[in-house]
């Protein structure tokens, strides 16, 4: 049985995502404060803020090569993202942060990594894209309030690794991919 266990190959649990810089966490974080105030609930850890791009899940360590080709062929424009909704979400209990108007440059940059993730045999998740960043967890949640927005620099997208442990789960960038300041369109 042991040998059998040791012959399976390991698997990661992965994700790809937009991290946020030092003073967007700080921003994400004092609004989950806010936000707790509003719904209680249990607050997100500031290291662990983030917008999920394409959730992978259970990934075989084997694949990860796979995994970071697919992402550098992705090329898609920096921009701004402006969180200015608070949300809640019923079914799972969480309150989260989002966008009102999504650009478009955020729009290309998933569908970009989808198509790259869907070639090389990925899962994709099928339903659309929803940027938020969740704040709380197990919340009653309740009327919601006007918030005041953060703005997010996007430069870069990363592949993450989250390991569960005792303390909830922890997260570990294991790759960045810097987006373009200036792209020429592409021709149809």
């Amino acid at each position: 049985m042991a040998e059998a266990e040791a012959a399976r190959p390991e698997n990661l649990r992965l994700f790809f995502a937009l991290w946020p810089d030092d003073v967007t966490r700080g921003a994400l974080h004092r609004s989950g404060k806010w936000l707790h105030r509003h719904w209680g609930g249990r607050r997100m850890r500031a290291d662990t803020l983030h917008i999920t791009l394409a959730f992978l899940g259970a990934t075989p360590a084997g694949r990860l090569d796979a995994l970071i080709a697919c992402a550098g062929a992705v090329e898609a424009n920096s921009y701004e993202l402006t969180l200015d909704q608070a949300g809640y979400w019923r079914h799972n209990r969480i309150g989260w942060l989002g966008v009102q108007r999504m650009p478009p440059q955020h729009i290309e940059l998933v569908e970009k990594l989808n198509v790259r993730l869907q070639a090389a045999g990925f899962p994709v998740e099928p339903r659309p894209h929803v940027p938020h960043v969740t704040l709380l967890r197990n919340t009653p949640g309740g009327d919601i309030p006007e918030c005041r927005p953060v703005s997010w620099p996007v430069g870069e997208f990363v592949l993450v690794k989250s390991v569960t442990g005792p303390n909830g789960a922890h997260y570990a960038v294991i790759r960045r991919w810097p987006l373009e300041t200036d792209i020429a369109p592409t021709a149809a």
